[in-house]
């Protein structure tokens, strides 16, 4: 691949994180990865070393979020930082998983804790970001400096077109009202029908509370509402059902990440009764806790379809669905195009705000 003008000036850094998926970014740029040591010392500090220039140089910085989430966000920040002491010009940070995304919402007493992270990345250094598939979009604004939100659609519409055999009997399957904008999006794009799931099959972090029903303290005195302002009814979820004609078809439910499968697993139970014939998931991360993969071997689901974002070699060997597509080449034309001040938008082109 053709690299441009000022190449030389570009410097690719690993962290610990997917040593794989680095290695696939820098053979698409025709580049070498950087000289960078990460070690941990006894006491259990992390220790970045930099072995090549990186003064008025443009570095990329590849790490993303994992199981060990909070050694590499330490190994992003000292490196993001070094950097930035070293007169590095630009510090970008290729994050494809943004760790402590699920966390951009108030719960009780705790904090936002992405906003936090957000905070952190940019006083270490980083000029730009390049990220995948947030949880919630609005995380972008978190930061004081350009992110670039990269969507991996396109890669997960190429499998079902080439991998689905009989993808023209398909129906596109939202897990919650939630991500029916995003089931949507797909259905229109494959023109096929939708479903969506409903009911209560929620994970108990969905159910938390924003502290507004927090009791007070003893000595409180507590005022009666007046003026006739009526109650509010608590939420009751009715049994899990599906809206939509899944009958005799197949069934792909799709999401931006698989992390904690139980809501995914009743889903496909629900799908399998109502008549479909074979169930996939579709989804950007891979996390999948726990016993996820067992649980997964022994679901109706008959493939787990799921980019390389975050490693996980290990799991699939404990879960054989699962099928892995590659993004390190839309990862590598962005860090091209940034490097060479060139548009985005061409990776954006008919990207809407329900992808």
């Amino acid at each position: 691949m053709h690299t441009g003008r000022g190449s030389k000036e570009m410097v690719l850094l690993a962290g610990t994180s997917h040593p794989e998926l680095a290695e696939l970014i820098a053979s698409r740029l025709c580049r070498q990865l950087g000289k960078v040591s990460v070690s941990t010392r006894p006491n259990r500090e992390t220790l970045v070393e930099i072995g090549d220039s990186v003064r008025g140089r443009d570095v990329f910085i590849l790490q993303t979020g994992t199981k060990d989430v909070n050694n590499h966000i330490m190994e992003l920040l000292i490196m993001a930082y070094a950097c930035k002491t070293s007169s590095a010009r630009n510090i970008v940070g290729v994050i494809p998983y943004m760790p402590y995304c699920k966390q951009s919402k108030m719960r009780k007493r705790g904090c936002i804790v992405s906003k936090l992270l957000a905070k952190m990345m940019c006083k270490a250094g980083l000029t730009h970001v390049i990220t995948m598939d947030l949880h919630q979009k609005e995380i972008q604004g978190f930061f004081d400096v350009p992110v670039d939100n990269l969507r991996a659609s396109p890669f997960l519409l190429q499998y079902i077109v080439e991998s689905i055999p009989d993808y023209r009997n398909a129906v596109i399957v939202a897990r919650n009202p939630g991500s029916a904008k995003k089931a949507t999006s797909y259905a229109e794009r494959l023109r096929l029908g939708i479903a969506v799931i409903h009911g209560e099959q929620k994970s108990s972090e969905d159910e938390e509370t924003d502290g507004r029903n927090s009791p007070p303290a003893p000595s409180t005195r507590i005022m009666d509402i007046g003026g006739g302002v009526p109650a509010l009814y608590p939420k009751e979820k009715p049994p899990i059902n599906v809206v939509g004609d899944v009958g005799g078809r197949i069934a792909i439910m799709v999401d931006d990440m698989v992390d904690d499968v139980a809501s995914c697993v009743a889903a496909a139970e629900v799908l399998k009764e109502r008549g479909a014939y074979k169930i996939y998931v579709m989804a950007t991360h891979c996390l999948l806790s726990s016993d996820a993969p067992r649980l997964i071997d022994a679901s109706p689901i008959d493939e787990v379809v799921v980019t390389n974002t975050v490693p996980h070699e290990i799991l699939k060997l404990q879960c054989h669905k699962i099928k892995t597509v590659d993004i390190s080449a839309l990862l590598a034309e962005s860090i091209r195009r940034i490097h060479n001040n060139e548009s985005m938008s061409y990776l954006f082109r008919h990207v809407t705000l329900e992808d």
